[in-house]
């Protein structure tokens, strides 16, 4: 039997580029997957971009209160992982009285992950023998700023604020990391590469970016066996870019 033959892996935003790609790493080391987001046909073109594999469970979820939340991790029974990447990224508006951006940026990347992390320890499964783990998703926007983008940069330097509260308070039944991805080939990213391609080109010493897959496979590093002894970090996926 594999470590994770009889776990299960929550994923939000499982139907992003990310997701699907975590949810297939997951699949191929055993374990089950359950994919969380707000559209229904999204979440079957994920299932589809699987195979359709019954070991894929999905479930349509907003995570907008604590109720949704609750539902997210109890339906189907707690998982042994949470790996969130529910989140928006969109410019700044020009309307200086307009804070719905703010707001909603905030929201989608912090206060549901807020809210998850707090219920996964409160009644998740996890022991000192074998810890649950939560993966949140950070940024490079975190590390530098985005340009166009203060508010989801707020968001994401927040989750590093909250992860290293929630190892301090959490442990040992559960561990908290984070990965901190740069540019990656994802729906999220195309108009961004589209418009500023070179200039972010310039600034990955590796010179390409990234593939989902190669974050992906970083987070289930954090859930495996192999990070037993890693808690509290937010590792940066990057090609580089922060400490060039």
């Amino acid at each position: 039997m594999g470590f994770y033959a009889d776990k299960t892996v929550l994923i939000s935003g499982g139907a992003g580029g990310i997701g699907v790609e975590t949810a297939r790493v997951f699949l191929e080391a055993g374990a089950r997957v359950r994919l969380v987001d707000v559209s229904a046909e999204a979440l079957e073109r994920a299932r589809d971009a699987l195979g359709g594999s019954d070991a894929v469970s999905l479930q349509v979820n907003g995570l907008d209160d604590h109720d949704a939340c609750l539902r997210a991790l109890r339906e189907g029974g707690f998982p042994y992982a949470l790996v969130h990447l529910a989140g928006i990224s969109l410019p700044d508006l020009d309307d200086l009285d307009d804070l719905s951006l703010f707001d909603s940026t905030m929201a989608a990347n912090v206060r549901n992950g807020y809210q998850l992390g707090r219920l996964m320890h409160a009644h998740g499964t996890g022991t000192t023998a074998q810890p649950a783990r939560i993966v949140f998703a950070s940024s490079l926007a975190f590390r530098r700023g985005g340009l166009d983008r203060i508010a989801y940069s707020a968001a994401k330097g927040a989750i590093a604020g909250m992860l290293r509260a929630m190892t301090r308070r959490f442990a040992p039944r559960v561990h908290v990391n984070a990965v901190a991805p740069g540019i990656i080939l994802t729906p999220m990213t195309r108009q961004l590469i589209a418009e500023r391609a070179d200039a972010l080109m310039a600034e990955i010493p590796i010179r390409r970016f990234a593939e989902p897959r190669e974050v992906a496979t970083v987070i289930e590093f954090l859930c495996g066996p192999a990070s037993s002894y890693v808690n509290g970090q937010i590792i940066n996926v990057d090609g580089g870019t922060v400490h060039s």
